[in-house]
């Protein structure tokens, strides 16, 4: 995750990679979080448990395996998902992963990570800021800037998402679902998939809200990101993406996914929202 925050509900993710690099994929497995404490102090007994499901990336691939299986990554890439785990108090923490692959043969990892007790981006409940992001036709602005895949795709893809800016979406008292993602230079490579999984929503709920992709850079070249992005995943130095966020009608966020998210996970809430009259 790129942020987990201390007292309310928490979607945590991490991805599973056995010590020759092939991907652990499908089924669930256990997870267990228990608090660090600092040097010095008493030991701390904060901990709680939690089922993880397999959340599959598809990238052209069949359906992940519905085991436990370790493999290339063509058997399913994806990252396991605990939803909800509440972390109390904020700090670091350590999660103990448990994969049972069948046969008695159970593989752990842990991994240590921090959870913060104030966000650095806007979290659920908070109000989306106004951000005129870049459309198309935008004046001044390259192609590349609204999508960083304008230069190879002959043009800016998947306009449905460049249409409008989330500061009319607020202004309209329209939800919108808005992907802040780099398809071209994304680290972790899951921007493109999700831009498209955003893409493909639209097809199905463009009637119940506004969906919009914020491009993050405006010349990578030079590492000028968009104003639009920067006010929401740039904190200092710190630049996260992927990210999704859902704002309701009020203005107001509903709910965010970093790093990676699901059809799955987010549908439901789409079609909560009403047809636009």
């Amino acid at each position: 995750n790129y942020e987990l925050l201390a007292g309310g509900e928490n979607r945590f993710i991490a991805g599973l990679l056995t010590e020759d690099n092939l991907f652990v994929s499908g089924g669930t497995v256990k997870m267990r979080f228990s608090s660090i404490p600092e040097t010095g102090a008493s030991p701390d007994r904060n901990s709680t448990e939690a089922t993880a499901k397999f959340l599959h990336i598809d990238e052209g691939h069949g359906p992940p395996p519905k085991r436990v299986t370790v493999g290339p990554a063509s058997i399913g890439r994806g990252v396991y998902s605990a939803d909800p785990v509440t972390f109390e108090p904020a700090g670091t923490w350590q999660v103990e992963v448990a994969a049972d692959l069948g046969e008695g043969d159970v593989r752990t990892a842990r991994a240590a990570f921090q959870v913060l007790s104030e966000p650095g981006v806007p979290a659920v409940g908070q109000k989306a800021p106004r951000t005129e992001n870049l459309t198309i036709g935008a004046e001044g602005a390259p192609a590349v800037a609204v999508d960083s895949r304008a230069e190879t795709a002959g043009g800016i893809p998947d306009p449905e998402l460049h249409e409008t800016t989330i500061a009319a979406a607020v202004e309209a008292g329209r939800p919108a679902l808005v992907v802040f993602a780099t398809p071209v230079y994304c680290v972790s490579q899951f921007c493109g998939p999700i831009t498209d999984m955003v893409a493909g929503l639209a097809e199905t709920y463009g009637d119940r809200a506004d969906f919009i992709h914020v491009e993050i850079w405006r010349d990578f070249q030079n590492k000028v990101v968009n104003k639009g992005a920067a006010e929401w995943v740039l904190r200092g130095d710190d630049l996260t993406e992927p990210w999704i966020f859902l704002i309701g009608g009020d203005g107001r966020i509903v709910a965010r996914w970093d790093n990676v998210a699901t059809p799955e996970e987010i549908e439901p809430l789409l079609k909560e929202l009403p047809v636009a009259g």
